[in-house]
């Protein structure tokens, strides 16, 4: 689906959530519409079972479907020990938020007269869904609403296309996106896909994503774009799955959610007429990269001499 950024650090609880929220508005989407499939809708729930209440609620909603957790359950590093749980290693916690009451005695300007005042200060806290926990009850991981049927399609030689390529991949929520500091893809399991021509398009698209990372391409696109960057990197990626959609035989045209970045595209490719031509020779290195790992040879093309110069 996306390419995820990182958060930013260092900053306050009230700036942090509203900089995220600002963000997947940018990216068409309404933080506070849940959308996971197949799962009983529930507000964020606290370790013994009371829902969290006001902005915890759609900041949590927001943070699992960012990281695709399931679980709508969330505790303290100390809450699962309790349990006789523990927090995954590696695992990085999100913050839930509560106001801290507290009195401060006030000296009125003009009399002078002392009083107490109440006040309020927002604080935060370090929780974990109970996806990132080890060792919990079963109830803490309700199961889907839906049974969980394989789809059609299925093909023995995109499996092995796709094992080939050595991407930390993991499978869990109903959002797919690639993480450039962990470096890894997430996808929905497969039996929340309609078909597995559509789960395979999905993943090309990711991967489109990873081919990105320092490591491999490194294609950073903010010398080029610069405040544009995160947009151009999605048309990276929509331009390289359509020709990996054309080697392997994939529909690309399921992809409607990325409707949501057209205004933003369009915004790009009026400001700079050059802008198409660049993402698409950064489009053709990222197939080409994901053919060539998954044991397959991109279509020979008379315009592959000038990627380089396109891309300058």
């Amino acid at each position: 689906m996306t390419y995820r950024k990182s958060s930013g650090s260092g900053v306050s609880p009230a700036a942090r959530i509203t900089q995220e929220i600002i963000a997947r508005l940018e990216a068409g989407t309404r933080p506070w519409i849940k959308p996971w499939r197949g799962l009983a809708v529930s507000r964020p729930l606290r370790a013994c079972g009371v829902p969290y209440k006001g902005m915890n609620v759609f900041w949590l909603w927001m943070v699992a479907d960012m990281c695709g957790y399931a679980s709508p359950f969330w505790m303290t590093y100390k809450q699962a020990k309790d349990l006789g749980a523990q927090v995954r290693k590696g695992e990085k916690s999100t913050i839930a938020i509560f106001y801290k009451s507290y009195t401060k005695e006030v000296e009125a300007p003009d009399t002078g007269e002392k009083s107490d005042e109440a006040r309020r200060v927002l604080k935060a806290y370090p929780v974990f869904n109970a996806d990132q926990v080890e060792g919990l009850p079963d109830h803490f991981h309700p199961k889907t609403t839906m049974e969980m049927i394989e789809p059609e399609g299925r093909k023995a030689e995109l499996d092995s296309f796709f094992a080939a390529i050595p991407v930390i991949l993991r499978h869990r929520g109903d959002e797919a996106y690639y993480e450039p500091v962990p470096d890894r893809v997430t996808m929905p399991p497969a039996e929340l896909f309609t078909g597995f021509d559509h789960y395979y398009a999905t993943l090309a698209h990711e991967l489109s994503h990873w081919t990105g990372h320092a490591s491999r391409l490194g294609r950073d696109l903010r010398n080029r774009f610069g405040s544009a960057a995160y947009a151009a990197e999605e048309l990276v990626a929509e331009l390289s799955s359509a020709i990996l959609g054309a080697e392997l035989g994939l529909p690309v045209t399921h992809l409607d959610h990325h409707a949501s970045y057209i205004e933003h595209w369009l915004r790009l490719l009026k400001d700079d007429d050059r802008a198409i031509l660049t993402a698409a020779a950064k489009a053709e290195e990222a197939a080409s990269l994901l053919l060539r790992l998954g044991g397959r040879s991109a279509s020979e093309t008379d315009d592959e001499a000038g990627a380089d110069a396109l891309a300058a």
